[in-house]
């Protein structure tokens, strides 16, 4: 289970690591979203909001590794397979996406998948 945890805390770490940087204007707003933002005042709420939902994940990757004590089992294996239907869906879009998010996030998107995968399956 340590593989999946370091790959979810990775996921994640790097979600937000991207977002930064495009926050940052190290990687160009028109890179992610699809090339929708129509400006980078556009992009910052969606690159924000998504740097903290990268950190509910990360967070939710601990208790679902056995890292932070979770009584609520049955439950982070339902929401892990949400997740790993919400990623693949995600993935999908990415490969509909820029050529950057073909490249990067699509990757990134398929560790994530492959981590909460790993935690849905488990045997709890």
């Amino acid at each position: 289970m340590n593989t999946a945890v370091f790959m979810g805390i990775s996921f994640y770490s790097l979600t937000i690591l991207l977002h930064v940087l495009v926050l940052n204007g190290m990687i160009p707003f028109t890179w992610v979203n699809g090339g929708r933002s129509e400006s980078f005042s556009a992009q910052v709420p969606l690159s924000v909001i998504s740097a903290i939902i990268a950190v509910f994940g990360g967070v939710f990757t601990l208790f679902a590794g056995g890292i932070i004590p979770n009584p609520f089992k049955r439950v982070t294996t339902v929401i892990c397979w949400f997740f790993v239907v919400f990623w693949i869906f995600g993935f999908i879009l990415q490969l509909l996406g820029t050529p950057f998010e073909k490249m990067v996030c699509s990757l990134l998107l398929l560790l994530g998948t492959i981590s909460n995968l790993r935690f849905a399956i488990e045997k709890r």
